[in-house]
């Protein structure tokens, strides 16, 4: 056994660097990836609300409001998502597509606005996902690069 502890110490480490790795460290320019999951309901009105885990300094609840448009069974969506995280909110305004005979939806845009320790952050970010059309609860990924943003100590 004693012969195999340097070969453990050396995949310890190994698996430590990769799980760092994809956790999505910053760049040189301040950016990271965002790589978040949601669940969530849609409260009819064209508003939503969601839990957000997974997402580091993103994690918390949203709230979206949306304009709908076009002809079935593919409607055109736009508005903004709201983030409320414990460090601030974060805003980003989207645009996609809502699917009324899945329930698939895929909205993408910039961030708009931000406060608290989230104030000045950039970047861009897609919503992919599928509603159950019958209890309007909703599964998402929330994916983009987040640039500037502070540091609200949540981690993922």
């Amino acid at each position: 056994m004693k012969r195999f502890a340097p070969l453990l110490c050396v995949l310890a480490s190994a698996l430590i660097m990769v799980g760092g790795a994809q956790a999505g460290s910053e760049d040189d320019q301040g950016c990271a990836s965002v790589h978040a999951v949601g669940i969530g309901q849609d409260l009819g009105g064209s508003n939503t609300t969601a839990t957000i885990s997974h997402g580091g300094r993103l994690n918390g609840t949203t709230t979206g409001q949306f304009a709908i448009s076009g002809a079935p069974p593919v409607f055109t969506i736009t508005g903004t998502v709201v983030f409320t995280t414990k460090g601030g909110t974060l805003t980003a305004t989207v645009s996609g597509t809502f699917n009324v005979l899945t329930g698939e939806f895929t909205a993408s845009g910039p961030v708009s606005a931000g406060t608290g320790n989230l104030a000045g952050t950039t970047g861009t970010l897609t919503f992919q996902g599928v509603e159950n059309l019958a209890t309007g609860v909703f599964t998402e990924t929330i994916t983009g690069t987040l640039c500037n943003a502070g540091d609200d100590g949540e981690d993922d």
